[in-house]
C-alpha cells in the first residue's frame, strides 16, 4: 500500500491565531488506498489541519501538498481534487435528495455524460433509491450521512477528507458508514479521517495521535498499543470507585490510573506482582475489590498514557 507516492504530504505545518498555536509543527504522509486516522480530543487541532489541507485555511508556516498541489498556492485546484465531508454533512435540508445530488454535481463540475450513472450510484450507495423526492431535512441522521458521503465523492476524487463524520450518529449507522469507507479505500482512494472515538480509530490502517496541536505518536493501531504503553495494564472493579481512584493515584508501584466506564484501568510495572499488592492496599483502605486482572491496552489507554506524560513537565513547572 505504501509503495505508491503519498497523496497527502505535510511538513512542519503551523497555524497560529494570535498567541494561540492550534497546529504546532506537525509532519505526516498519507498514501493511496490508506485509511489515515487523525485522532485526538476536541480542540486538539484536527479540524484546523483538515481545513488547511482542503484549501479552506492558509497555514502560518510549513508546507502541505494534496494530490501534488501546494495547498497555500493552489487552494482552488486542491478543492477540485478532493472530497470533503464534515460532521454537519454540508447538505441543504430544504432541498430534495435529488436536488442536493445535482447541486453538488454542479459544484464539482461532473460531466453531463456521466451524471446519470453517478446519480444512480449515490442513490444506491446511500439506500435512498425511490426516495429521490424526499426533503433532505426529513431524513434520519444515518441516511443524511450516507447521502453526504455520496455527494462528496460524485466527482471521483483521489482523496477524501472526513472531519468527525460519525459525530451524533447511531452505532449501526456508524458501522455501515465504515463499510462504505473500506470499499472506497479498496478502490485506491486515500481516506483521511478525524475522530475522537477511540473504538472507531481501530478501523484505520494508520493513525496519528494529536494533542494540543502536536503529534504525540503515530503508527498502526496495533503498533501504538504495543510500543507506547509504559508498563502493564490492570482492570480493577471495586467500590467506591471515586475514592479507590484517588488512592490508586499514589498506590504502590502505580504508574497511572484512570476511570474507564464503571472500572479503573491501572498502569503498573509488573501486573502479576501488582495484583497482590494492590488488592491488599485497597482492602486496608476499606475498598471492596470484586475483580482485578491484567488486560490488553486499548487505544484510549495508550492516549491517556501518552498525554499524561506530556502533562507531567507542565505540572512540575507550575509547582515551582
Amino acid at each position: 500500500m505504501n509503495a505508491a507516492a503519498p497523496t497527502v504530504v505535510v511538513r512542519d505545518l503551523v497555524k497560529r491565531y494570535g498567541d494561540f498555536t492550534a497546529v504546532d509543527h506537525i509532519s505526516l504522509e498519507a498514501h493511496p488506498g490508506e485509511i489515515f486516522g487523525f485522532l485526538g480530543p476536541n480542540g486538539a487541532g484536527k479540524s484546523t489541519t483538515i481545513r488547511i489541507l482542503c484549501g479552506l485555511l492558509s497555514p502560518t508556516s510549513g508546507q502541505a501538498s494534496v494530490a501534488g498541489l501546494d495547498v497555500a498556492r493552489r487552494p482552488e485546484a486542491v478543492r477540485q481534487n478532493i472530497g470533503y465531508m464534515s460532521q454537519k454533512f454540508s447538505l441543504y435540508n430544504d432541498l430534495k435528495v435529488i436536488e442536493n445530488i445535482r447541486f453538488f454535481a454542479g459544484m464539482y463540475s461532473v460531466p453531463g455524460q456521466v451524471l446519470p450513472e453517478r446519480v444512480d450510484w449515490v442513490l444506491e450507495m446511500s439506500g435512498l433509491k425511490g426516495r429521490e423526492s424526499a426533503l433532505t431535512g426529513t431524513l434520519a441522521t444515518g441516511w443524511k450521512q450516507r447521502l453526504a458521503l455520496g455527494c462528496a465523492v460524485l466527482h471521483r476524487p483521489p482523496i477524501l477528507f472526513l472531519d468527525e463524520p460519525t459525530s451524533g450518529v447511531d452505532p449501526i449507522s456508524r458501522r455501515q458508514f465504515w463499510e462504505l469507507i473500506y470499499h472506497m479505500a479498496a478502490e485506491g482512494i486515500t481516506v483521511f479521517v478525524t475522530t475522537h472515538y477511540m473504538d472507531e480509530a481501530e478501523y484505520c490502517h494508520r493513525l496519528v495521535l494529536i494533542y494540543r496541536g502536536q503529534i504525540v505518536a503515530s503508527g498502526s493501531p496495533m503498533e501504538l498499543k504495543l510500543k507506547n504503553m509504559q508498563g502493564e495494564l490492570l482492570l480493577i472493579e471495586c467500590e467506591p470507585v471515586g475514592r479507590a481512584l484517588d488512592l490508586l493515584q499514589t498506590g504502590p508501584n502505580v504508574l497511572d490510573a484512570a476511570i474507564f466506564g464503571s472500572a479503573i484501568h491501572v498502569v503498573v510495572a509488573h501486573a502479576e506482582k501488582a495484583i497482590t499488592e494492590l488488592r491488599k492496599y485497597l482492602f486496608e483502605q476499606g475498598i471492596i475489590v470484586t475483580r482485578i486482572e491484567p488486560i490488553r491496552p486499548t487505544l484510549e489507554d495508550v492516549f491517556v498514557s501518552l498525554t499524561s506524560r506530556r502533562e507531567e513537565p507542565a505540572e512540575g513547572k507550575s509547582a515551582r
